[in-house]
C-alpha cells in the first residue's frame, strides 16, 4: 500500500484550522485542491474527518482522536527532515500555542506579540485560557509554551523560574479599609472574593489565617483576576492579586492597592515547555522573547525564590 505522506501535513492543518479554507492559505495552495485533497483523507481513513455544520466544520470523534498523533508525527518529520539552521523568521509561518495564567498574558503577552510581528509576521500567537479541566498538555505537543505559579512534576518538561511576584489587596477607594493603618483583624472581618478557576471559595491564605487562629468570609469566587477586580469595583469586598503581573488589569479602574498584612511567600514565576522543543530554532527564539516579557512584568527572580520586600 502506497501512502502520500503529504496527507499528514494537509491533516494537520485541516484539524487545527477547522477549515478547508484556513487550511488552504496555511499551506498557500489553493481551496479547491485543499477540497479535493480532504477527499482523498476521507477515503484513506475511511471517516469524513470534517463534518458541515451550518458556517463551520466540526471535526468527528474520529478526527479528534487522531488530532495529536498527526501533530506530533508531522513536527517529527518536520525535525528530521529540516537542517538545524538558523530560523528564517521572515519566512516563518507556524501559529504558537501558549497557556498562560491570564495576569501573565495582560502583563507580557502585548510585548511578546509585539517583538513576533517585528521578527516573524508571518507567525501567530494563540493564547489559550486555563480551563476548569485542562485539555492541553505541552507533553502531547499541543502547546508550545505554559506560564503560570505551578512547577511543572513531568521530567518530559523542561521549566525555569523568570520571575516571582507578591500578593496585595485591592478594594475600591470608598471600602471602610481604603483609609488609616489595616490590621490583621481587619483584614480577617472583611468581606472577601477568591480567585480560581475551579470556583473554590478557600485558597492559601485560609491557611495562614487559621495558622493564627483567625477565619474570614469569602463571599464569592471569581475564575480570573479580572474578574475579580470588576466584583471589587462594585461592592465592598477585598481581593488579593499579584501585585506586578496586575498592573495592565488595573490601570483605568480606580482602585486601590494595599499592603497584604499578612506575610506570605513569594509567588514564582514558571515558563515551561516539552523538552521536544529543545533543538527547535523557532521555539527557541519564541522561549527568548517570552523569557523577556516575564521578566520586564514581574521582578526578577532571586536565589532563594523569595519575594520582594513588603511595601
Amino acid at each position: 500500500m502506497q501512502l502520500d505522506l503529504n496527507l499528514l501535513t494537509a491533516l494537520d492543518a485541516l484539524l487545527e484550522e477547522g477549515s478547508v479554507t484556513d487550511a488552504a492559505a496555511r499551506l498557500h495552495v489553493s481551496t479547491p485542491a485543499m477540497s479535493r485533497t480532504l477527499g482523498r483523507i476521507r477515503r484513506a481513513t475511511g471517516d469524513e474527518i470534517l463534518v458541515r455544520t451550518g458556517r463551520t466544520m466540526t471535526p468527528t470523534p474520529r478526527a479528534l482522536a487522531l488530532r495529536v498523533t498527526v501533530h506530533e508525527l508531522v513536527q517529527q518529520a518536520q525535525a528530521v527532515l529540516s537542517p538545524h539552521t538558523e530560523v528564517d523568521l521572515a519566512a516563518l509561518r507556524r501559529t504558537f500555542v501558549l497557556k498562560w495564567h491570564d495576569a501573565l498574558a495582560a502583563a507580557a503577552g502585548p510585548a511578546l506579540l509585539g517583538a513576533l510581528r517585528a521578527d516573524a509576521p508571518g507567525a501567530r500567537l494563540r493564547f489559550l485560557a486555563e480551563a476548569a479541566t485542562d485539555t492541553q498538555d505541552p507533553r502531547r505537543g499541543d502547546v508550545d509554551l505554559e506560564a503560570g505559579a505551578g512547577e511543572p512534576s513531568s521530567p518530559d518538561v523542561r521549566h525555569e523560574a523568570v520571575g516571582h511576584d507578591r500578593l496585595v489587596l485591592v478594594l475600591r477607594p470608598a471600602h471602610p479599609l481604603c483609609h488609616g493603618p489595616l490590621t490583621l483583624e481587619d483584614y480577617a472581618s472583611a468581606e472577601h472574593i477568591t480567585v480560581s478557576r475551579r470556583g473554590r471559595l478557600r485558597d492559601p491564605l485560609d491557611d495562614a489565617l487559621e495558622a493564627l487562629g483567625m477565619t474570614r468570609r469569602v463571599a464569592a469566587a471569581a475564575p480570573t483576576n479580572a474578574t475579580a477586580l470588576q466584583f471589587v469595583r462594585h461592592h465592598d469586598l477585598v481581593a488579593a492579586v499579584p501585585e506586578l503581573v496586575s498592573r495592565p488589569l488595573l490601570d483605568g479602574l480606580g482602585l486601590v492597592v494595599r499592603p497584604l498584612p499578612l506575610p506570605m511567600p513569594g509567588i514564582p514565576v514558571h515558563l515551561a515547555w516539552h523538552r521536544r522543543y529543545d533543538n527547535d530554532p523557532a521555539h527557541a527564539w519564541l522561549r527568548a522573547h517570552a523569557r523577556t516579557a516575564l521578566r520586564d512584568a514581574c521582578s526578577p527572580a532571586d536565589e532563594d525564590g523569595e519575594g520582594p520586600e513588603g511595601a
